[in-house]
């Protein structure tokens, strides 16, 4: 980074992920502009009159007394639910949940989870948590918890019901698309506290996989890369970078992480509305990879600080972008406290790419789409993305979602069925597959790596 995007990070905490459980949201704790009140004017005043007599009006004729805080709460609400999905009112419990998580620890059942139409609907479950462990899967509604019906609860007020002291049992009923009936399932809360990073060592291969970017991720990936290299005497000759159901998280990190594989260039620019408001992040020089060959899986649980260290590698020609497309998270949330407990968490700005692409609702196109043929329902169960929620942010350059989607002539690399792939010790097919690649490609890779500049970044041709 230049001095002045460092000093820029400094001043604000980004953030780049979710609203929901077990989720983080593309954040910034940032004061409160002492000016915004300079923009008010009289058409403002007007409308604020007119809230003021829906207010007295309810006060005055309801059919029970209704308290002031219970209807300005209300009234927050219900204006920032109309912006798009990521902006909302964190009360006093709610900023609490935020910070405990930033920090990545918190009880409860590891789900990224998101309202549709009154439903509990999931993101993405994180590895390794009760929820994944149980089966769920991203697309997935919750309708009950212990049997009670949660349609009409708030998001908060469902995620609430989830958490809860751990080792104690939870019931969620479950509905997915194309089952007959809802899955009933039993789990037991546990700590989720979010190791963002594991490693492994697979066919002299370093498989390195991020499941979120919380506090320490860039770090906690650098220990991890010295190990895979302590453990082999010797570099890898090549790096797999899993962001699989990775729902994103400090946008700090997101950088951090992309510049270990990166010694120049730019990382990602965030652009808020007004023409020169703009903020861009670089790498610094050196690689810690020494040039071997990266490729990074992704799929539709990869979003927002995923999409940015998957942009930046695949628009730097550092690394081959393998899986299914992500999901779509574009934009940037910015944390204004309002008091020493509560907070207003809004949409401020849009990211883009190192080529100036816009993630927003398109996502991130994989250079090799690899489907997970060992996930035995991956063909029944529907796809979920950011485009998919409703008032979300609409891409600049509209995006047909559809043609991406798009697949007519089968691929003969990927006939298998589960099954067959399970007789041959086959768990995780795009980890194997991207294994088998590796050797392919490690030459070529690693030549463009150490060969000085980067070609010219351009967007990949979406098939």
């Amino acid at each position: 980074m230049t001095d002045s995007t460092k000093t820029a990070a400094s001043r604000k905490r980004r953030f780049a992920l979710w609203q929901g459980a077990a989720a983080l949201s593309t954040l910034a704790l940032v004061p409160l502009a002492t000016g915004a009140m300079a923009t008010v004017d009289a058409s403002t005043t007007d409308e604020i009159s007119r809230f003021m007599d829906v207010l007295l009006e309810v006060k005055a004729n309801y059919v029970e007394p209704v308290s002031d805080a219970k209807l300005i709460d209300g009234a927050i609400n219900g204006m920032l639910a109309s912006l798009d999905p990521h902006s909302g009112y964190l009360d006093a419990s709610d900023y609490s949940n935020l910070r405990t998580q930033t920090d990545g620890e918190y009880g409860g059942l590891g789900l990224s989870v998101t309202m549709e139409d009154g439903v509990v609907k999931v993101i993405a479950p994180t590895a390794d948590t009760p929820a994944d462990k149980a089966g769920i899967k991203a697309g997935d509604y919750i309708t009950h918890i212990n049997g009670e019906l949660i349609f009409g609860l708030t998001l908060d007020e469902a995620v609430e019901q989830m958490r809860g002291k751990p080792g104690t049992k939870i019931g969620i009923t479950v509905v997915r698309e194309g089952q007959d009936k809802p899955m009933e399932l039993s789990l037991t809360r546990e700590i989720i506290d979010l190791k963002p990073v594991k490693w492994e060592v697979k066919d002299d291969v370093g498989v390195l996989t991020i499941s979120s970017f919380s506090a320490d991720a860039t770090a906690d990936l650098k220990g991890a890369m010295v190990a895979v290299e302590k453990s082999l005497g010797h570099n890898p000759r090549g790096w797999i970078l899993d962001l699989r159901s990775n729902p994103g998280g400090l946008l700090d990190e997101a950088v951090g992480v992309s510049d270990l594989f990166l010694d120049h260039g730019e990382i990602v620019s965030q652009r808020g509305r007004r023409k020169g408001d703009i903020e861009r992040y670089f790498a610094e020089k050196g690689d810690l990879a020494h040039g071997e060959p990266v490729i990074v899986l992704i799929d539709e649980g990869s979003a927002s600080a995923s999409e940015i260290v998957a942009g930046a590698l695949q628009d730097q020609h550092r690394a081959l972008i393998m899986g299914e497309r992500s999901f779509g998270k574009g934009s940037v949330q910015t944390v204004l406290p309002l008091s020493d407990t509560t907070a207003l968490r809004l949409t401020t700005a849009r990211y883009y790419t190192p080529s100036g692409r816009s993630v927003q609702e398109g996502g991130i196109d994989p250079d090799i789409r690899v489907p997970q043929l060992s996930d035995p329902d991956y063909k029944d169960r529907p796809s979920f993305r950011e485009s998919d929620l409703r008032r979300h942010l609409i891409n600049e350059k509209k995006v047909d979602n559809s043609l991406l989607e798009k697949d007519d002539k089968p691929d003969p690399r990927f006939t298998a069925t589960a099954e067959e792939l399970k007789a041959k010790g086959i768990e995780d097919f795009q980890l194997h597959y991207a294994l088998e690649t590796i050797g392919r490609i490690g030459p070529n890779a690693a030549r463009m790596a150490q060969g000085g500049k980067a070609p010219a970044a351009k967007p990949t041709r979406r098939n």
